[in-house]
């Protein structure tokens, strides 16, 4: 995204919850590890800062006792999942965890299947390029091609951003039925992230009804003011959406009058990367 005013605190507040660990209640009912439980809990905790957390901080994200978390990360490290770095004494995300990640979009290939598309698409547009997927209520972005000018968004991989305002979740969800898309946004705030942001669901479904009959969705600074982003469904062989491809701008170039013309060419790229993916469009 463009440089955002919206701070990445408020956003780290609002998935503490996630990051916590269940009671030993809750772990016994589910069949749940509870150690395994904890240092995936705090594998997710350091994903989100990648500037990394002091031991205090990281325990305190997942609410654990800092000599249970430090025994946990210390275990993480010495199979490389995590690092420890001494100059700052704060806890980072290890190489490890990196090649693991890597797995998943080496199985699915989506990534390098798309590429070459992503590339061909900046070159005709001018602009960024983003590939992402949904996980758990939110997308998270697996790859991008920048593109050369001064402003530009920024998004890179491993990037997360909220379906309900973003071009590539609203081009998600605009495929899925409507209990489909209730059940992914269940439990989840429609976010007023600019005074553009749909924060309504009757707003949200009419606004997913139009970009599914048009075949793209767009992000008019709903994300973040300034910026625009035209998105465009991938479909694997079940006709269901796998993730979404877009592009991204300021308004000063993705204008009113050019985003007709993005949708179109962002439409044509993510139908080319469904057909070399071997999937196919359900008709709704």
């Amino acid at each position: 995204m463009l440089e955002n005013q919206v701070s990445d605190k408020d956003r780290d507040a609002a998935r503490r919850e996630e990051f916590r660990v269940p009671s030993k209640e809750i772990l016994r009912a589910s069949g749940q590890v509870q150690s395994l439980s904890r240092a995936l809990k705090l594998l997710n905790a350091l994903s989100y800062h990648a500037s990394g957390l002091s031991l205090s901080e990281v325990a305190q994200e997942v609410g654990l006792p800092n000599s249970t978390a430090h025994r946990l990360l210390t275990t993480l490290q010495n199979e490389r999942f995590v690092r420890f770095d001494t100059e700052r004494s704060v806890w980072l995300i290890g190489v490890q965890a990196f090649r693991v990640g890597s797995a998943f979009v080496r199985s699915r290939d989506v990534v390098t299947i798309a590429r070459p598309y992503m590339r061909r698409l900046m070159e005709q547009s001018g602009e960024t390029v983003n590939l992402g997927i949904s996980d758990r209520g939110e997308i998270v972005y697996l790859a991008q091609v920048e593109c050369q000018k001064m402003m530009r968004a920024i998004a890179g991989p491993g990037g997360r951003a909220r379906m309900h305002c973003s071009g590539v979740g609203k081009a998600i969800l605009s495929h899925m039925n409507p209990e489909a898309t209730r059940k992914v946004l269940h439990g989840r705030e429609l976010t007023r992230e600019t005074s553009h942001t749909h924060t309504s669901i009757e707003a949200l479904f009419q606004d997913l009804e139009v970009s599914q009959q048009r075949g793209y969705a767009i992000d008019d600074e709903e994300n973040a003011i300034g910026l625009r982003c035209v998105a465009s469904a991938i479909f694997d062989e079940h006709g269901e959406p796998l993730g979404a491809v877009s592009v991204s701008g300021p308004t000063a170039r993705v204008t009113d009058q050019r985003v007709l013309a993005l949708g179109e060419l962002v439409n044509k790229i993510a139908n080319d990367i469904t057909a070399e993916l071997g999937g196919a469009q359900r008709r709704r």
